[in-house]
């Protein structure tokens, strides 16, 4: 870890056993992601119920280059139990993250949605104006629904704006249908 592991422990008596399986549980999430850049655990006892005895909550504040990880495990009599089941949990996010950078989980962009500004039929070429007012290209091979030559100006679009070269353009263009 490029910064030291940090224990706060609220309400629960200190005990070598708890430091050590919060140190060797952190050291073992290294094998999981081998940047992870703060690691921030806090233990507390959440109350104690009337019929199940002490309850206790484990809190796993990570962070990874480009995303922060929070993990909240409550509601355990045991703090070991809550202890592994938290950190069973930031494991499990951290394995999502790598895969996701691995591209082993497709991520899916969120429609845009425009007007077309203008269309030059003879280029097969048009232009969107998004919500934002900037103008977005797009070419006839872009476009999803309906086909190009029955674009008009001012006809609502939803698209996925992408990085074309030094600019962004729209892709996957198709007409908003209506009640949409």
């Amino acid at each position: 870890m490029q910064i030291p592991l940090q224990i706060t422990i609220k309400g629960v008596p200190h005990s070598d056993a708890l430091d050590a399986g919060i140190r060797e549980k952190a050291a073992k999430l290294e094998e999981f992601h081998p940047r992870i850049t703060r690691c921030h655990v806090t233990v507390e006892e959440s109350g104690k119920h009337q019929h199940q005895g002490r309850r206790f909550a484990v809190r796993i504040d990570l962070r990874v280059p480009g995303r922060e990880i929070a993990v909240t495990h409550e509601h355990h009599e045991d703090v070991f139990v809550a202890l592994r089941d938290a950190f069973d949990a930031a494991k499990r996010q951290l394995e999502d993250v790598v895969r996701e950078k691995r591209g082993d989980v497709k991520v899916h962009e969120v429609p845009q949605h425009g007007r077309i500004a203008r269309l030059s039929p003879d280029e097969g070429i048009g232009f969107i104006e998004t919500s934002e007012g900037r103008e977005l290209y797009f070419s006839r091979e872009n476009v999803v629904y309906p086909a190009f030559e029955r674009l008009e100006p001012g006809m609502p679009v939803q698209f996925i704006e992408e990085l074309a070269g030094d600019s962004t353009q729209a892709k996957r263009v198709s007409a908003v249908k209506h009640g949409v």
